[in-house]
């Protein structure tokens, strides 16, 4: 059963089995497949109630639309799969747009966006038991470190338990890591060579194996630092796209330059391509592929 997006509450409210019985037949595919590389489209920012999207504060509010773009993302060739929370990614199941495509759980949600515990970045999202029975095929989870802020201590250790967990059910996990601090009361991420390189050395030790641990990564404020910076770690790579601002031009070059590193396997891209700010969401999507 293939719904339309105006189905989406009249099936939830009476079948809500569907969703299950969606997961059961949905086809999968390989995390690589015959390119190489790795294209994903994220779209698991709402949960954390960051709906903004440069100055239009509440762009990723509207459902409908959302689910729209990221189909439109997911039907366009070279698109592998999409990363986000679990209502997303079942109205995505519904809609039939997740066949043949790589499907990545996000685990932790906790971190609201501006909230006084956003360090403590609890695991609200998708468990590893919870991918394995919905035949999920990844789980991804952000990990900030405010080394003055003592919630970041508990999403530390809570990330090295989920990796763990992933290990043992055999299922890939990608972790976000950024040493964060807060500056006029807001949290801010540290793309600095240093502080990317020691994000990913602490990243990297979380768990008792790291046998399935990749590693997502924003491009450094000089890309021309990324090489040095990725010889941290033998872990393989995605590249986080992030809010590119008015500038997609220079940000799909800073993507390009570092796409060409040898441990860096592809992309995650989210509102920059569902939502550009020029364009189409296809010639967006269809722009960054070509990247790979």
């Amino acid at each position: 059963m293939t719904l339309a997006i105006p189905d989406l509450t009249s099936v939830r409210a009476r079948h809500p089995e569907a969703i299950a019985e969606a997961a059961a037949r949905r086809s999968r595919r390989p995390l690589i497949g015959d390119s190489g590389r790795l294209m994903i489209v994220a779209a698991d920012h709402p949960a954390r109630g960051a709906l903004a999207v440069g100055d239009r504060r509440l762009a990723m509010a509207n459902r409908a639309d959302l689910l729209e773009r990221l189909c439109v993302a997911l039907s366009r060739p070279g698109v592998d799969g999409v990363l986000a929370t679990a209502d997303v990614l079942e109205d995505l199941l519904l809609l039939g747009a997740l066949e043949n495509k790589v499907v990545m759980g996000s685990m932790n949600r906790g971190g609201l966006a501006g909230a006084a515990f956003e360090m403590d970045d609890r695991f609200t999202g998708h468990r590893a038991e919870d991918l394995v029975r919905l035949r999920f095929d990844a789980g991804k989870l952000l990990l900030r470190i405010d080394y003055a802020d003592p919630g970041s201590l508990a999403t530390l250790e809570a990330t090295a338990r989920a990796v763990d967990a992933m290990a043992a059910s055999g299922l890939p996990v990608f972790v976000e890591p950024f040493l964060s601090r807060r500056i006029d009361g807001r949290v801010r991420n540290d793309l600095s060579a240093e502080a990317v390189t020691r994000s990913i050395a602490i990243a990297s030790g979380l768990g008792g194996t790291s046998a399935y641990t990749w590693l997502k990564l924003p491009v450094t404020e000089d890309p021309d630092d990324m090489g040095a910076v990725l010889e941290t770690s033998t872990l393989p790579v995605v590249l986080l796209g992030g809010d590119v601002g008015n500038d997609q031009g220079a940000a799909y070059e800073r993507w390009r330059k570092a796409l060409r590193l040898p441990t860096v396997q592809g992309l995650v891209v989210g509102r920059s391509l569902l939502y550009p700010a020029e364009g189409s969401v296809e010639q967006a999507v269809d722009t960054a592929v070509g990247l790979l």
